[in-house]
């Protein structure tokens, strides 16, 4: 098993709340093995919610200086050392130059120098969880003697990963499996911090279901419960 003790972990996500249902109890769990881990946030959220011509409005104003304070709050649960917000608009990522979010994106790999990235699923539901996942995979390669991170892990975030078209050849296949007992109740808090954004089960957003999907995952590999991820890269060099 990797030593994490040492390790400087990247989690790239689009919106607000996306981090705890990707990969929260994981990113615990390597904390408290001695990781530390960096968060960075291309949107603010909620403006998805609204008409290009509204995105103005001191609604989405007022709700993303709330949703920013509950971001902090499930960060501050997990154990992240830092978090950014980039303020790229909300569910519009497709509008945003692929290449200048990158950018962003570079300058927190060479300010950090993590040797692990995470990051949202390819052919997810959401489309601005596919362009981050195109600018991460930009912002990350392999170009020496730049630096780089040596694993990307890509992760499926409930109300949107499950609801693509699951075409063989796009759906989520995990071949990592983390497991995360001991860390779930963590991912749970985290998930309730985002009032805005928790809603109740059957909702995907809730606790309940959080705990079916963990115990599914689980399942798969005979333990009791995991978060899974699709590995992107993994290098070796010593």
């Amino acid at each position: 098993m990797k030593d994490f003790s040492r390790s400087t972990i990247l989690v790239v996500v689009a919106h607000p709340d996306d981090e705890v249902l990707g990969c929260a109890a994981t990113i615990r769990k390597y904390i408290k093995k001695g990781a530390s881990a960096h968060l960075v946030v291309l949107t603010g959220g909620v403006g998805g919610r609204f008409k290009s011509g509204e995105q103005a409005s001191l609604e989405i104003a007022d709700s993303q200086a709330k949703l920013a304070k509950e971001l902090n709050n499930a960060a501050t649960l997990v154990g992240y050392s830092s978090v950014t917000s980039l303020g790229f608009p909300d569910n519009r990522l497709d509008l945003v130059g692929r290449m200048d979010i990158s950018l962003e994106i570079s300058k927190k790999i060479v300010e950090l120098a993590p040797d692990t990235v995470f990051t949202h699923h390819a052919s997810d539901y959401n489309w601005d969880h596919t362009v981050a996942f195109d600018a991460v995979m930009m912002a990350a390669r392999r170009n020496p003697p730049e630096q780089t991170p040596r694993e990307i892990r890509s992760f499926e975030v409930l109300s949107s990963t499950e609801r693509a078209w699951q075409d063989a050849t796009t759906a989520f296949h995990p071949n990592v499996y983390v497991e995360i007992s001991d860390e779930l109740t963590t991912k749970e808090a985290a998930m309730r911090a985002y009032e805005s954004e928790y809603r109740p089960f059957p909702h995907p957003r809730s606790v309940e279901a959080i705990r079916i999907l963990a115990a599914r995952r689980g399942n798969e590999v005979g333990i009791p419960h995991a978060e899974a991820f699709a590995l992107i890269r993994l290098v070796e060099e010593d």
